[in-house]
């Protein structure tokens, strides 16, 4: 225990109520959108919502999950999420296995750490992406949502920085008892950097969930489309795509918009406390070290 100096105490004050006037304003649309969504229509639309109901009614939702355009979004979300979400972790974690060795193990380290490095500085661009896809015949395809962001280099260091602060007297006890990479890999590396994969897998689940603009170049069909996509659709409603806006939007009401974005960004919000404990340390330990 040690003494609060009065300077001390003054600053936690002041930085709490910060804090928690920064976190009432961040939540106070998120409110105001479930209010607008549990109102009747003609308040809503009339601009008479504002942090409490009209007209309570749960009509929004009854016709949000009767849309079946809305419900095939979501499902092709989930399954994007889940599918990139895991693959990405596989991936990165592999590649970041091997860079985090020294080059007295893997030679050509250095030489593959730069070529990551290096696509973080320079892309392509959007047209060859897209004709990338277009001659891998994935357009309408599930798959070009995920691979073209298979490997995110940000993550690799994150995870192979992290990946250096396990003692290298765990590796070489296992080498010892007659265990290979592989098994080094699975039983000592993932299982310590939890903190680190929950981290990744955080960022690239918001990633998966949030992009729109992708689904928008590379599905042609309403019933292709992402979750974001389709409520940018719904949204903005500007036909971007070729394909008939009339398909995906309710061209009404500002409640039924209202709950469809607040069920869309219902997930990710009960995703993040369960990963919010690792998040904080995976960040830190591995932005640090190096």
């Amino acid at each position: 225990m040690y003494h609060k100096t009065l300077p001390y105490r003054i600053f936690s004050v002041f930085n709490y109520t910060m804090l928690g006037i920064i976190s009432i304003v961040c939540l106070l649309p998120l409110f105001h959108l479930l209010m607008v969504s549990l109102s009747s229509t003609a308040p809503a639309n009339a601009g008479l919502v504002s942090f409490w109901p009209v007209d309570f009614t749960f009509e929004a939702y009854a016709r949000t999950f009767e849309n079946s355009n809305f419900l095939t979004s979501l499902g092709v979300s989930l399954k994007r999420t889940i599918l990139g979400t895991a693959m990405a972790l596989a991936v990165n974690a592999v590649a970041a296995y091997a860079l985090s060795k020294d080059t007295r193990v893997f030679r050509a380290r250095n030489v593959y750490l730069w070529y990551f490095v290096v696509t973080m500085l320079f892309t392509g661009g959007l047209i060859p992406a897209y004709i990338l896809i277009l001659k891998l015949g994935l357009l309408n395809n599930l798959l070009a949502l995920i691979l073209p962001g298979l490997v995110t280099v940000y993550n690799i260091i994150l995870l192979l920085n992290f990946f250096r602060t396990v003692p290298k007297e765990l590796e070489e006890a296992a080498f010892m008892d007659g265990a290979g990479h592989l098994r080094s890999f699975f039983s000592i590396y993932l299982p310590i950097s939890l903190p680190a994969i929950a981290t990744i897998a955080l960022f690239t689940m918001v990633g998966h969930w949030n992009a729109y603009f992708d689904g928008l170049i590379y599905m042609k069909q309403a019933e292709k489309l992402p979750l974001a996509s389709f409520m940018q659709t719904v949204i903005v409603a500007d036909n971007m795509t070729g394909f008939d806006v009339s398909v995906v939007i309710n061209k009404s009401q500002r409640t039924i918009k209202a709950a469809q974005i607040f069920i869309g960004a219902l997930p990710i919000l009960i995703v993040y406390p369960f990963l919010q404990r690792f998040f904080v340390k995976g960040v830190v330990i591995g932005a640090v070290k190096e």
